[in-house]
């Protein structure tokens, strides 16, 4: 079976986010900042699965392209809990490099895919 980075890489991050959502309900009884990283966090992967079926290329960027901007907010998300010491650092410093890897994937994604529309 043929493996796919960024479909494997987000749906690790959301499993991620999911359990610092729930630790951050749970000790910190934080449920509305926590709630929107849920939302963005999880998108992602959701978003990557719709550009699956894409029905055309444009289509597919554009679906790719929101979720790079889930990753951006789920970025916001992380460091505002970080610096307002809601989520732990070591925490954040777990959960931010991969959300930044997803958006390097994505967009080279997304250019690749702009290429090939010219």
């Amino acid at each position: 079976m043929k493996t796919n980075p960024l479909k494997d890489k987000s749906l690790d991050f959301a499993i991620q986010i999911v359990n610092a959502t729930r630790e951050l309900q749970k000790s910190q009884k934080e449920y509305v900042l926590s709630k929107q990283l849920m939302r963005s966090g999880t998108a992602i992967g959701a978003l990557y699965c719709e550009a699956e079926q894409a029905e055309s290329r444009a289509d597919f960027i554009h679906k790719l392209a929101i979720a790079q901007k889930e990753c951006n907010e789920s970025l916001y998300w992380l460091e505002l809990l970080e610096r307002t010491n809601l989520m732990d650092k070591n925490e954040y410093e777990k959960l931010e490099p991969p959300c930044r890897e997803l958006i390097r994937l994505l967009t080279s994604i997304i250019r690749t895919a702009k290429k090939n529309i010219r």
